[in-house]
């Protein structure tokens, strides 16, 4: 059997790497190789930074209109190739079909707000302190753009990049994770057959950091995008930082759920365990330390672990599955531990807390009681099917609580008091917050966290913004 090759797409065409390296793509859910994988040689990444540093000459004078018209052929594609790209995306990835096909919905909405945002760069007048002085300000495409993308949503990761960097007039070149190649490539392909100009978008896959140095260390691009774990910000940030480049930063989160004694119970338990084991987990905005009052937390975890114990779990191309595995067995392993330490150091198992026998990286939704805050899954983003519980007593001790970590990206609030939601949406320290639902990130929303969680945000016209600078035009009238 022949696998189907991804290949890199530099300077407008599809194709195997300088060196002709290749490794397998897995399928998580079988432990199958689905595909085979070009990597970039220097050369190949060499050849993507001067060809986007050509197209940009063309693509930064074309006008708002026409970036316009490209993007939104690019979306209308991605609608049509909806299932197309959700079959890659399940195979590599392991989610199921229907959070999948919701996914490249996602980017579809997403491409087609940027196509939309395109046409708002808007700069402004400034009054002047003379009257024969005019003062404007220009909004510019920042230049070249470097985009690394994740595998934990690997068509939205990559789409928000992509979509924002040739709205406001850049180039870019990305670079998506190497377990969910192909869904970036299939979308990718969505942009070339849109119009996008050769050059202007640039797709290379290889080692992490080999590419990453590479790319940041080339006086070439001027911006950085990252969606990706707090430490390799650190480490890209660093790498930036040599050139200058501006970065965006959407790094890892651990983020809070504050439910307080007047929630509405039923609404709480379904829309958080549809959030929390969405992707098994693999989410950074996925709630993960649940803060209960003391008065229903008994009642609130009985709804919690009923519920998660009707999840279905299973390779996410067959019908009715609604969980998914773990991206890799390392990932799984972690998880183990985990939860592991945490029942060693006095927690309660509720339910799961065991990999799945068989084939596939699976591991049982599990709901831990009682964790103590000494407890590892307490203070590291465990970025899985976990659910740790702790009872609270006030209002204080809970946003206390919830605001001890360095990281600030999601945290949600359930209650029915406009006095509390007020009071806990000023006080939690996070970059998004969801009240009495999970739905953090649209198309026209800002996404992004604060402290270690990460700096900047895509999506909204904050998202657009990251691809622009200002120039101020200050000019005498003679």
């Amino acid at each position: 059997m022949t696998l189907p090759e991804v290949p890199l797409f530099i300077d407008g065409q599809f194709g195997p790497g300088a060196t002709g390296k290749r490794i397998s793509v897995v399928n998580p859910a079988t432990e199958e190789a689905v595909a085979m994988l070009a990597h970039a040689a220097p050369d190949d990444l060499d050849r993507a930074l001067h060809s986007a540093a050509r197209a940009f000459d063309q693509w930064r004078s074309t006008t708002a209109a026409h970036r316009h018209e490209i993007l939104i052929r690019a979306a209308a594609l991605i609608r049509d190739r909806q299932e197309e790209i959700a079959t890659i995306l399940t195979a590599e990835n392991g989610k199921s079909l229907n959070e999948a096909r919701g996914e490249v919905g996602f980017c579809a909405d997403a491409t087609d707000w940027y196509a939309e945002e395109a046409k708002r760069a808007y700069g402004r007048v400034i009054p002047a302190r003379s009257t024969d002085v005019r003062q404007i300000t220009l909004r510019e495409p920042v230049g070249v753009a470097l985009g690394f993308a994740a595998w934990n949503f690997p068509a939205g990761n990559v789409t928000l990049k992509i979509a924002a960097a040739l709205a406001a007039g850049c180039t870019i070149i990305v670079k998506p994770s190497d377990e969910t190649p192909g869904t970036a490539i299939a979308i990718a392909r969505c942009f070339a057959d849109a119009g996008v100009p050769a050059g202007a978008l640039n797709v290379v896959h290889g080692v992490p950091s080999d590419v990453s140095e590479h790319l940041i260390s080339s006086s070439i691009p001027k911006k950085v995008s990252l969606t990706g774990s707090t430490p390799v910000g650190k480490l890209l940030q660093r790498l930036a930082s040599e050139t200058m480049k501006r970065c965006t930063m959407e790094l890892g989160g651990h983020a809070p759920v504050l439910v307080f004694e007047d929630a509405d119970i039923p609404n709480a338990v379904e829309r958080l365990v549809n959030a929390k084991f969405r992707n098994a987990g693999q989410v950074c905005t996925s709630p993960t330390r649940f803060y209960v009052a003391r008065g229903i937390y008994e009642e609130f975890l009985a709804a919690f672990v009923d519920r998660t114990s009707r999840i279905s779990v299973g390779n996410g191309a067959e019908p009715g599955i609604q969980m998914g595995p773990m991206i890799t067995e390392r990932r799984r392993e972690a998880i183990a531990a985990l939860v592991e330490d945490a029942v060693a150091k006095g927690a309660e198992l509720r339910l799961g807390g065991r990999p799945v026998p068989g084939k596939g990286y699976f591991y049982t939704p599990t709901v831990l009681s009682d964790v103590p805050d000494s407890a590892r899954l307490m203070t590291e983003e465990p970025f899985g099917p976990i659910a740790a519980f702790q009872p609270f007593d006030s209002f204080d001790e809970v946003i206390a609580k919830a605001n001890a970590l360095p990281y600030g990206l999601a945290a949600y609030v359930f209650s029915q008091s406009p006095g509390t939601i007020a009071r806990a949406g000023a006080g939690l320290d996070a970059g998004v917050v969801g009240v009495n639902h999970t739905s953090v990130h649209e198309a026209e929303t800002p996404f992004g966290g604060v402290n270690e969680s990460g700096y900047g945000a895509e999506s909204g016209i904050e998202g657009l913004d990251a691809y622009l600078r200002t120039k101020m035009l200050t000019e005498k009238f003679l």
